[in-house]
Parts: structure tokens; sequence; C-alpha cells
């Protein structure tokens, strides 16, 4: 365990779908030298499909279902003292039972990132099933604010440099 982590040994990087969780994740992984997960890659490698077709085959409900078995599975990790810094996808911060697991075992720290930085990272990607339509986008969007903003720690994403903001997750008062 990282002698300097005060409150948890679990890091959950939340927001967006573009807000960068998973870039900033795996630099601030290497700074804290603890092993970086991303969800949606566990949910592939477990399921053996993308994502998309998660979506398209079995609709948003078995996605979610899938998503929140892959999180208790890191989770138990945690709590058995390995220390990660896990990336999630969008919408899982955004459902209650996760966010309460979340709360038992770490740490959630919300990238906050404009919508329309985040639009322009997104534009051109088809493997991101609920950004196809860009007024659902931004309403989708528009509705996580809220539960993104219960997160332990607020970070406002200014610029694409994934080290400006793990450096400023490595200073947030409190944690380490």
């Amino acid at each position: 365990m990282n002698p300097r982590l005060k409150r948890a040994p679990g890091l959950f990087l939340v927001g967006f779908m573009g807000s960068g969780k998973t870039t900033i994740g795996r630099k601030l992984a290497e700074e804290l030298g603890w092993t970086f997960v991303d969800l949606d890659d566990d949910i592939e490698a477990r399921e053996n499909v993308a994502i998309g077709r998660i979506f398209e085959e079995r609709g948003e409900a078995e996605f979610r279902r899938i998503e929140s078995e892959c999180l208790e599975a890191r989770v138990k990790q945690i709590r058995a003292s390995r220390p990660l810094v896990v990336s999630l996808g969008g919408g899982a911060y955004a459902q209650v039972s996760n966010r309460e697991l979340i709360a038992a075992s770490g740490v959630a720290i919300w990238l906050d990132c404009p919508f329309e930085r985040i639009k322009r990272r997104v534009e051109g990607f088809t493997h991101r099933p609920l950004a196809r339509d860009a007024e659902t986008f931004r309403r989708l969007f528009a509705a996580r604010q809220a539960a993104y903003a219960l997160a332990d720690y607020r970070v406002a994403i200014a610029s694409d440099d994934p080290g400006e903001a793990a450096g400023e997750i490595l200073k947030l008062e409190g944690l380490f």
C-alpha cells in the first residue's frame, strides 16, 4: 500500500465518456506505483465482446448488471489491500449501488470536463453507443452531472494534458 495514502486503497475516476478517465488513470497509477484498471476493458474481456455489441444485442440493463459485477470483483481486490486506480464507464457512477460500493471501499474523483471538449474528443468514434445521437448525448451529459457531483472530489479538466490532471489529483487535500 502506498504510505502517502490516507483515505483508501482504491481511487475511482468518474465522469462522462471522453472526460479522460482512462488516460488520466494510467498516468495517475504510474505516478503512485499502483495498478491501473479500466472497468470497460474488464467487461469486454469477461464477455469476450465489445461494449457496443453488448448494448445492441442485450440492452443497457444487462450491460449495467455486468458492469456492477466487474466493479464488485475489483472492489474485492481493493479490500484485500491491493491498491488500484479504477476508471469507470460514464454511467457506472450514476447507479446508486455502484456509488455505495465505491464509498465503502475507496474514493471517487470526478473528472469534470466541459461538454464541448468531450464532444470534440468523441466525434467520429463509433464504439460509443450512447454518443451516436448528438441531442441524446447532450441530454445524457446533463442528466449525469448530479450523480458525478456526489463524488468525494472534483477535478476540473482544463486541458488535454493527462499529467496536469494527475498532478491535480495528487495535490488533493486529505487524500494523500
